[in-house]
């Protein structure tokens, strides 16, 4: 368990629950933060501080599911601290790796995707093939 005061601002990161995943490369715990005065505190602060904590990069460090408790200047969340950055690309859903900056999104719509399904169900064998091509 630590105590990590930032001095820029008045807040106060305490890590509980923590735990060691070998099996998925990564430390984890449960974050909670103190911010008396503020409505809440950005996860890249949250990361940065936790990388000056853990001597790491802000890189490798996942954080979500912040709740700010009734009343404010409290709030508890998740963090993943992974060991590099290839093990945060293999295990991390696509939406956290989006909102860190790893990932690309898909340019299509669902509607554009079950138009193009249901389109392929009229064709068979080599036309399948290169209707399926065209669309690409």
């Amino acid at each position: 368990r630590f105590a990590n005061y930032c001095m820029d601002s008045k807040i106060i990161i305490n890590a509980r629950k923590f735990q060691s995943n070998r099996l998925l490369q990564r430390k984890q715990m449960i974050v909670d933060i103190i911010h008396p005065g503020l409505a809440t505190v950005k996860k890249t602060t949250i990361r940065e501080q936790l990388a000056k904590t853990y001597k790491t990069s802000k890189d490798v460090i996942s954080v979500f599911g912040f709740k700010t408790k009734f009343g404010g200047g409290t709030s508890t969340g998740m963090a993943l601290i992974y060991d590099n950055v290839d093990y945060l690309k293999k295990y991390e859903p696509k939406h956290r790796l989006l909102r860190l900056g790893h990932g690309t999104k898909r340019q299509s719509g669902r509607k554009q995707l079950k138009e193009r399904k249901n389109k392929m169900k009229k064709f068979r064998g080599l036309k399948k093939a290169k209707a399926a091509a065209a669309k690409g």
